[in-house]
C-alpha cells in the first residue's frame, strides 16, 4: 500500500504545520481588545466577516489553525488534502496582505513596515502549491 505521504513532503509539513499550530495555540485565550484589533484586521480586507462577534471569531481562527497545523504535522492525513486547506488558508493571508489597509507601500507590492508580518507568509502559499503539484504528479505517475 502506498503512503499517503511522500518522505520529501516532510520537511515542508513540519515547518508550516509548527508555525501555523504555534500560531493557532497562542490565539486559545487572547483577551477581548487583542481579539477585537484581530477581528478589526480581518474584517477590513473580507467585510463579511463583520458579522461574527471579535471573540468568537479570534476562537474559531484559532481553531482552524490548531487544526490546520495538527493535520500538516500528522502524517497519515494525505499530502494532496492538507495541501489544498494550506492553499485555502494561506490564499486568505495573501489576501489580507493584498487588501489590507497600509501593508503595502504605495502603487507597489512591496510591503511597508506594517505589512510585513504578513508578507512573509507569502511563503505558505508557495509550500502549498508546491505540495499540491507533487502530490498530483506522484498520483500521475502511479498510474
Amino acid at each position: 500500500m502506498r503512503s499517503p505521504i511522500a518522505l520529501s513532503d516532510l520537511p515542508a509539513r513540519i515547518a508550516t504545520g509548527l508555525y501555523i499550530l504555534n500560531s493557532g495555540l497562542s490565539k486559545r485565550d487572547v483577551p477581548e481588545d487583542a481579539a477585537a484589533g484581530v477581528h478589526g484586521f480581518a474584517t477590513s480586507a473580507y467585510p463579511f466577516l463583520g458579522s461574527i462577534p471579535a471573540g468568537q471569531f479570534v476562537k474559531n481562527l484559532s481553531r482552524a489553525e490548531i487544526a490546520l497545523g495538527s493535520a500538516l504535522l500528522v502524517p497519515v492525513v494525505p499530502t494532496g488534502l492538507v495541501a489544498g486547506a494550506l492553499a485555502g488558508f494561506s490564499g486568505g493571508m495573501v489576501g489580507l496582505y493584498l487588501r489590507g489597509p497600509g501593508m503595502r507601500k504605495p502603487g507597489s507590492l512591496a510591503w511597508s513596515e506594517q505589512g510585513q508580518a504578513i508578507a512573509k507568509d507569502v511563503w505558505m502559499l508557495g509550500i502549498a502549491g508546491t505540495l499540491l503539484l507533487e502530490s498530483l504528479r506522484r498520483r500521475r505517475d502511479a498510474r
